[in-house]
């Protein structure tokens, strides 16, 4: 026998045909095993919970899920299989801190840590250690994948062979994207604003440390930040998922009774409270505060804007040039004004295309109606870190909506075939782990249509 094939040892002496597995007087009956695969058991109710679960997400299950689910569940195993013999691990922080960003979503979603408990029908504690396994689970598959196809490349040759025998309904279709530069200018902030920002701020740490109002209440009450109605909780973080001011700050915190000095970041001004520190990872709370802005300054900072772009149509100098030298957006200031489409997280590469529904709401509404070349006139518009900004911004480019060609849209075309080859590559080693690997499917799957062949033996 193949030393690497799955063993199947005990699990046979179970009862499959029947249905049922019979318990002793006064004892439950166990439920019934649905398929072996090596030595481990799925569950009819394994793939009803995946299915309850998914239907509750809306989930869109491609086929019957009594099919479709055990399959996924069963492929699954093997790829776990795979990373015990390659000895594949994630580290524990990594996975914790996505789970933390999963529940804060759920919190930030449904309102509150209550109603989130109220939909999944369970407690918080509960929940957290079913999306640890989860998670886990999904990021060592994805190692295994990884590894698998790590020496997947392709040639210009390759890639236009595989766009040629592409029938014509499968190549697809790219809407209208634009290419946008940007230029910004931050209004001035009066001096007196900050020092009240900063005077508010010190009062609420002042509260706290005396005992006299919590941090999450007041966190609730004022906090500008979206972790407000967490409390000011952010969950579970590594210094490198925050900006580095406030992750110099938050790590050296010691004793979760305290508050911090003031923290500014590019985001505003920020007091924190420790929660608990778990390995390289901390949980803390916070308040942010941002310095309004007047209606004057943002006139002040639109007329010079407004300024600068006469002298970018009259040739004095390049919107470039103006970019780097005047911009005060970090993102594009060195990348000659280009935005970057950082919310396709699709792409395996960075791509300066978007399409109308993916830019800012101010600046989509600017290039509507503007030409290649055109430049607009300043306008106040909201960044991303939520704040209000003077802009101008240039249309470089307008691809109107067509099918994909080689010439426009060659690295979305090369991902679409290394992504083929990839796929063809993880196909084949499944299904020749599932030839090698003992299976065993009870009588009523037999006439499933799976994904992967070798199932039923």
């Amino acid at each position: 026998m193949n030393k690497n094939k799955l063993i199947f040892p005990l699990l046979a002496t179970l009862s499959i045909g029947c249905g049922c597995a019979l318990a002793g007087p006064g004892k439950e009956v166990i439920d019934e095993v649905a398929w072996i695969v090596g030595d481990e058991a799925i569950f009819r109710s394994d793939v009803e919970e995946l299915y309850q679960q998914m239907r509750s997400e809306g989930t869109v299950i491609g086929g019957d899920p009594y099919c479709v689910l055990p399959e996924q569940i069963a492929v699954e195993k093997l790829y776990l299989h795979q990373a015990k013999l390659d000895t594949i691990e994630v580290p524990e922080s990594r996975v914790r801190a996505g789970v933390e960003q999963r529940i804060n979503f759920y919190v930030s979603q449904l309102g509150s840590k209550e109603k989130v408990e109220e939909y999944f029908r369970k407690p918080i504690p509960v929940l957290r250690e079913q999306l640890v396994e989860i998670m886990r689970n999904n990021a060592i598959m994805q190692q295994v994948q990884n590894n698998l196809t790590k020496d997947v490349k392709s040639t210009p040759n390759e890639v236009r062979k595989y766009f040629d025998k592409l029938p014509t309904d499968s190549i697809p279709y790219v809407p209208m994207q634009v290419e946008v530069q940007i230029v910004t200018i931050n209004p001035n902030i009066p001096r007196q604003e900050i020092e009240d920002v900063k005077a508010r701020l010190r009062d609420y740490a002042d509260k706290v440390n005396k005992g006299e109002s919590s941090f999450s209440t007041l966190a609730i009450m004022h906090s500008e930040d979206g972790s407000a109605m967490q409390g000011g909780e952010l969950g579970f973080r590594t210094k490198a998922s925050l900006v580095p001011e406030f992750a110099n700050v938050a790590f050296n915190l010691s004793d979760p009774k305290k508050v911090s000095r003031i923290v500014e970041t590019e985001y505003g001004y920020h007091i924190i409270q420790l929660i608990e520190k778990r390995g390289d990872q901390v949980n803390v709370r916070h308040i942010l505060l941002r310095p309004k802005v007047s209606a004057k300054d943002l006139t002040d900072a639109t007329n010079r804007l407004d300024s600068i772009r006469k002298e970018i149509v009259g040739g004095a100098f390049t919107f470039e040039e103006a970019a780097g030298f005047i911009s005060q957006d970090k993102d594009t200031r060195n990348n000659r004004g280009i935005m970057i489409n950082e919310d396709d997280r699709s792409r395996n590469y960075r791509s300066s295309h978007f399409e109308m529904q993916e830019l800012p709401q101010e600046v989509a509404r600017r290039i509507e109606t503007m030409s290649p070349g055109d430049v607009s006139e300043a306008f106040v518009m909201i960044n991303n870190k939520n704040q209000e900004v003077a802009a101008i911004v240039k249309l470089t480019n307008r691809i109107e909506g067509h099918r994909a060609t080689l010439t426009d849209d060659y690295n979305m075309l090369k991902e679409m075939y290394e992504d083929h080859k990839r796929g063809e590559i993880l196909k084949e080693w499944l299904e020749n782990k599932i030839k090698d690997t003992y299976v065993r499917i009870e009588d009523s799957w037999n006439n499933c249509e799976f994904r992967y062949n070798g199932w039923i033996k």
